[in-house]
């Protein structure tokens, strides 16, 4: 029986109660931050309304219905009422060795999401502009809870959803004839691209006429004209190309890269089901979904005036696809969070195309914050932004220079782990949707909470390992030899893994498991810095080689998770 199992039951015995569940108890037990709390705690608030009285009468009532006597537990104790329960320090290191042991390498995965489709929308860059830093953090997150679902055993569906369709490429288009001579193409074309977009947008803002030329092209685009076609056909090449680079560097792959303009065949249809349903009410010549009734005020844009599509269209059309192509269980769209009106729209709109609650209730957007430059926000539109490929190269070169007087061998695969891997956590450290201000030397810090130091600690736990030359085996390791507090500090972290990994699938926050993963290699420091692990005592040296092969795993896994790989040396 695991602990909350056993904690679960005791209160539940104790309180008499038919109203309340086992389960409900259970679901509310918790791992206090504070380990002077114990190693479990049940907040007794949870039950006032119920058993109408105070929580800390509710806590005095159950301790004395406890006997802690052939149980697991040492003591119980009432705080403010809280009831902190401390186990027998030598069944909880065995508990978790056992634990741990069941799993080894595949330690903190699961099977809970078997026969469960998941569609996560991820990374999307747009077609003919530079892959700049603000498309990071979609691919990054995207990612993180790619892998994250995979390994509770999910189904998932990786889809790029290409921003290859809108009046953007019209006016590339309009560009490219009007000074495409200008420039040579066979060099760096996506830069050259993305100055012919500044260029016209310019001429935009002084010229309304050429603003309305650039929509009447993007129709043209859409009706199939030959020239516009082979054009944007020519812009998604070069972009791919780029695109692709960077992928591999960031060790991320897709199972789909349907862009918008995949779903044009679906878009009539999509049309045709609104305008049957009697939801598209036309505004100005356009198309519009009020959507008051669902609490929002701003007017749905389904369709322009000049019965061209925009993404809103082509979004509703995705989502009917998704909904026929996968019987999805979430769809998970990973969007800057200034998108969160138009998600709610989406979603509520959606209900027009007859598609049933329950995919509309999976739906979700991840909403993330904006990465800043020092000097503010950055716009493709008007050529302010750093390039990835850019930001990626330069991280790997410093760390090039931090490394090179060290005797590591393929120094540059080093280099682009540890270059690559600090950009990739300094993008998960913190919560989602928080707002960031870049900072590329703080990123590559070596004893920081970074990646880095993880990935060094890691390094650490596998020298320690290679030294020793063996890994002892689980049925001869003493859990007694792993009671004292550092030992015990880390078997107790490492038990968090798994729960930590569902905790951040459910709140979609990949956070969740790197700050797990600088929690974990701090309280490992702690125990290698106090603590001989190669030693003469075989007993002792085995029971700690074992608790530093256990670490070794989890960080190697939960670094996995968010897209990071260890090096052999640092």
């Amino acid at each position: 029986m695991e602990f909350e199992d056993e904690i679960a039951k005791l209160i539940y015995n104790a309180i008499e109660n038919e109203e309340i569940t086992e389960d409900e108890i259970k679901q509310n037990i918790e791992i206090p931050k504070d380990e002077a709390n114990g190693d479990y705690s049940f907040p007794c608030f949870k039950l006032s309304k119920s058993l109408k009285k105070s929580p800390i009468q509710i806590a005095d009532d159950i301790k004395d219905k406890i006997d802690v006597n052939d149980t697991t537990i040492e003591k119980i104790e009432n705080v403010k009422g809280f009831l902190n329960f401390y186990l027998s320090n030598k069944e909880l290191a065995s508990d978790i060795l056992y634990r741990f042991n069941n799993q080894k390498e595949e330690y903190g995965s699961s099977e809970m999401g078997a026969g469960k489709n998941i569609v996560i929308d991820f990374s999307s860059p747009n077609i003919a502009k530079p892959f700049h830093i603000g498309h990071l953090k979609t691919t990054i997150i995207g990612h993180c809870l790619y892998n994250i679902y995979k390994f509770l055993g999910f189904n998932v569906i990786g889809d790029n959803h290409l921003g290859d369709y809108g009046t953007q490429f019209a006016k590339l288009i309009i560009a490219y004839d009007k000074w495409g001579d200008e420039y040579d193409f066979s060099e760096n074309p996506i830069d050259k691209l993305a100055e012919l977009y500044v260029r016209i947008n310019k001429l935009c803002d002084e010229d309304e006429n050429v603003l309305e030329l650039c929509r009447e092209t993007f129709k043209k685009l859409e009706d199939g004209d030959s020239h516009c076609v082979e054009l944007w056909e020519k812009f998604k090449d070069f972009s791919l190309v780029e695109f692709n680079q960077i992928y591999d560097l960031l060790g991320v792959h897709f199972d789909t890269m349907y862009g918008e303009a995949f779903y044009s065949d679906i878009m009539p249809e999509v049309m045709d089901i609104l305008e049957k349903s009697g939801a598209l009410i036309e505004s100005k010549g356009a198309k519009i979904i009020d959507l008051s009734d669902e609490g929002i005020d701003t007017p749905f844009l389904i369709q322009k005036a000049n019965g061209s599509s925009i993404y809103a269209t082509r979004d509703m059309a995705t989502l009917l696809f998704r909904v026929r192509e996968y019987d999805y269980y979430k769809n998970l769209y990973v969007v800057g969070k200034e998108q969160s009106l138009y998600f709610k729209q989406v979603f509520a709109a959606s209900k027009y195309l007859g598609i049933d609650k329950k995919y509309i209730d999976g739906c979700e957007h991840v909403a993330y914050g904006l990465i800043r430059l020092p000097e503010g926000k950055m716009s493709s539109r008007k050529g302010n932004f750093i390039k990835v490929k850019d930001l990626l190269d330069d991280s790997i070169s410093k760390v090039k220079d931090i490394v090179k007087d060290r005797e590591i061998e393929n120094k540059d695969e080093v280099a682009k782990q540890i270059g690559v891997g600090a950009i990739v956590f300094d993008n998960l450290k913190d919560t989602t949707v928080k707002d960031q201000v870049f900072d590329l030397n703080a990123a590559l810090n070596f004893t920081g909470e970074t990646g880095p130091y993880i990935q060094y600690t890691t390094v650490r736990t596998k020298s320690v390992m290679d030294k020793a030359g063996y890994i002892p085996k689980y049925e001869e390791i003493n859990a007694e030899k792993l009671t004292d507090s550092s030992s015990l500090s880390v078997l107790k972290t490492i038990s968090e893994f798994q729960n930590t990994i569902i905790n951040a699938m459910e709140k979609s926050e990949p956070s969740y498991v790197a700050r797990y993963l600088l929690k974990l290699s701090k309280k490992f420091s702690n125990f290698y810095n106090n603590n001989k692990i190669i030693c003469t005592d075989k007993e002792l040296q085995d029971a700690r080689l074992y608790l530093t092969y256990m670490t070794n795993i989890t960080l190697s896994n939960g670094l996995k998770l968010l897209g990071i790989d260890v090096p052999e040396k640092m």
